[in-house]
């Protein structure tokens, strides 16, 4: 159907999850077109798509948006989910480039050698609570609202929630110590349009395994 979003990456997390996390978050339906093989890139690197000659694309009101931050912050702004002035904008931002900081490491961990795995596990998990997770929490503590900024959901607390179940899936307990932290998961995680996402059949997309790993690097060379 004409209008929908539609997005070009592999059918697997990388940095298009946050932008799919983000759309099911505002409740729009949206296409994925995947590259499955490198002739699939160089197809649309050949054809003018990409302007930086990288994914994730995003076909959306007439553009081909890249970068990621910046189709994420259309996304934020053109649904509401983006604060109500700039100072809140500000502290949305804020909070989005510490959740991005942590989700980059984690997002990397399949990536690294079998003898560095174990201790870059052990910085993130080092990091999430003893940098990221403790901000968050004293968030919510000081202000005493349900959401991140303006008590009102927003793209920090979506990339938030994203952020703590990837943390999870690197260690199940990461948030025995917030307590402010699980209610929240709690409460976003409720919000319907993400329930739906949480679902299963949904798009959002598994852990990566070996096998989507591997056919990353090819696709990509790395």
């Amino acid at each position: 159907m004409a209008g929908k979003p539609k997005l070009h990456y592999t059918n697997g997390r990388g940095k298009m999850e946050s932008i799919r996390w983000l759309l099911a978050a505002a409740g729009v339906e949206f296409e994925e077109e995947f590259i499955e093989k490198k002739e699939d890139l160089e197809k649309i690197r050949n054809d003018g798509s990409l302007l930086f000659q990288q994914v994730p694309m995003v076909e959306i009101d007439g553009m081909k948006m890249v970068q990621t931050r910046a189709i994420l912050s259309y996304i934020a702004g053109k649904y509401n989910l983006y604060g109500k002035d700039l100072k809140e904008r500000a502290w949305i931002d804020m909070y989005v480039e510490g959740t991005t900081d942590l989700m980059g490491m984690i997002m990397i961990l399949p990536l690294q050698p079998a003898d560095t795995k174990a201790k870059h596990l052990a910085l993130i998990i080092e990091r999430a609570t003893t940098r990221y997770f403790p901000v968050y929490e004293k968030a919510l503590k000081d202000h005493g609202h349900d959401y991140l900024v303006g008590n009102k959901l927003s793209w920090a607390d979506i990339h938030l929630l994203e952020a703590i179940l990837m943390a999870e899936e690197c260690k199940a307990d990461i948030l025995s110590a917030f307590p402010l932290l699980q209610a929240f998961k709690g409460r976003i995680s409720n919000v319907p349009t993400i329930k739906k996402f949480l679902q299963p059949g949904s798009k959002r997309k598994p852990q990566p395994d070996e096998k989507y790993i591997a056919n990353v690097r090819k696709i990509f060379n790395v």
